[in-house]
């Protein structure tokens, strides 16, 4: 129908693909520099290697595996080897089951909960 429209003369508006028949679309460009500048700046905060150290010794008194705690307070071994490297993001519901398995005492428990 176009071909059939341009052999009579007949205006046809015709428009460009952007970066039509090339490969452009893994090209860099200023905004993509800047928001990844941007998204650098934006993190989460993680536990504290103190954090780490406390339910790490407390469940070295208790002779608890990390792959023992985590089975008993219901998560995955990888949970407590972020916790206590200092890797994981602070849930106050894995930090509270993780006291209570241990039996941490009150001042190691605020500095638990601080995070």
């Amino acid at each position: 129908a176009i071909l059939a429209a341009q052999r009579r003369g007949e205006d046809v508006e015709t428009s460009k693909k952007w970066a039509a028949g090339q490969n452009k679309q893994h090209s860099i460009t200023k905004n993509t520099a800047k928001l990844d500048r941007e998204t650098e700046e934006l993190h989460h905060d993680r536990v504290t290697l103190e954090v780490g150290k406390v339910i790490q010794q407390g469940r070295q008194s208790k002779g608890l595996t990390q792959k023992d705690l985590a089975t008993k307070i219901n998560e995955k071994p990888q949970v407590i080897a972020d916790y206590e490297s200092g890797r994981a993001i602070p849930n106050n519901q894995v930090l509270g089951k993780i006291e209570r398995a241990i039996d941490v005492g009150t001042r190691s428990a605020r500095a638990l909960r601080a995070q």
